[in-house]
């Protein structure tokens, strides 16, 4: 284990992908455009906006080609594009995606729910997406669900996350991204998972993705960047949530990361002011507010600043 703390750490966004795919309202593409272009002017570097996979499971992504195409690509800002298998990989491949993730899980029980296949089924599945995506040159990301707990089977192993992260990572994945699902890790669960995953691949090819269901988000990243990860996955607003694990909340919000990591005296070069301003250009469109306490605070202060 670290004792010392990042002096950098990249954020990766997936509030347009992540985010929006369970919202019950229809956001119009050019909306989804100017959201990710917003985001791109906040300083983030990687910023996921799509997913290929089928508009009857997840109708809000159903435009990302279009969305792919629309938006304004920044120099030194990465746009993956999540896909599901070789259908959705052709998809993205010819609506010009540079990079995609694939999504497994460390639970046989979720693997069957959320993608109709078991876990060793998934990733033979994954296997010629990532094969055709080095012939194209394309980065490919893996993400792996349900690391420190499952909506169906309740604990799930450290040693089973490991073995399961390993198999993906060696599908020729640059990254893994560990998401706590349902949000019910603790801040020394989550460090202990972390020195078991890099057992099995280095630790600076681990990301992590939390969810904030019981409140533990930022603690259990305070906690892994202690043991040395210095990629963390969040949502602008704390946008998003898990369709097939009931009750569970939104990622951890992209400003209170920030808010945190600035304290820390941790390097982001994100503008926390400029988030803030997108979470609430995207939440007005989605008829709530923003989930995240940075950005109500934020956003309480202007308005008293304006009304005196």
């Amino acid at each position: 284990m670290t004792n010392s703390l990042p002096e950098k750490v990249k954020l990766f966004e997936v509030g347009p992908r992540d985010g929006l795919q369970n919202e019950s309202i229809q956001i119009p593409t050019d909306i989804k455009i100017e959201f990710i272009n917003r985001l791109a002017d906040c300083g983030l570097s990687i910023i996921e906006v799509g997913a290929f996979v089928s508009p009857e499971w997840v109708p809000q992504m159903q435009h990302s080609a279009d969305v792919l195409g629309g938006i304004k690509k920044k120099p030194g800002v990465a746009y993956p594009v999540l896909v599901p298998n070789m259908r959705g990989f052709e998809a993205a491949l010819n609506a010009g995606a540079k990079e995609i993730a694939v999504f497994g899980a460390a639970s046989e029980s979720f693997s069957q729910r959320n993608i109709n296949c078991s876990i060793a089924d998934s990733i033979e599945m994954f296997r010629p997406v990532c094969e055709a995506a080095r012939e194209h040159d394309i980065a490919v990301r893996g993400y792996v669900s349900c690391v420190m707990g499952c909506p169906y089977e309740g604990d799930v192993p450290a040693r089973k996350v490991a073995q399961v992260t390993k198999r993906i990572f060696d599908l020729g994945c640059y990254e893994i991204s560990l998401g706590d699902t349902v949000g019910v890790g603790t801040p020394r669960q989550a460090g202990e998972l972390i020195e078991t995953v890099a057992t099995e691949i280095p630790k600076d090819k681990i990301a992590v993705h939390f969810h904030d269901t019981y409140g533990q988000a930022l603690a259990n990243l305070y906690a892994v960047l202690e043991h040395g990860v210095s990629v963390i996955d969040s949502s602008v607003a704390g946008l998003g949530g898990c369709p097939y694990a009931s009750g569970a909340s939104g990622n951890v919000a992209t400003e209170d990361v920030l808010y945190m990591l600035n304290g820390l005296g941790i390097q982001t070069s994100v503008n926390i002011e400029k988030i803030v301003d997108t979470a609430d250009f995207i939440c007005k469109h989605l008829n709530h507010e923003p989930t995240s306490k940075v950005a109500r605070a934020i956003l309480s202060k202007r308005d008293h600043q304006l009304s005196n």
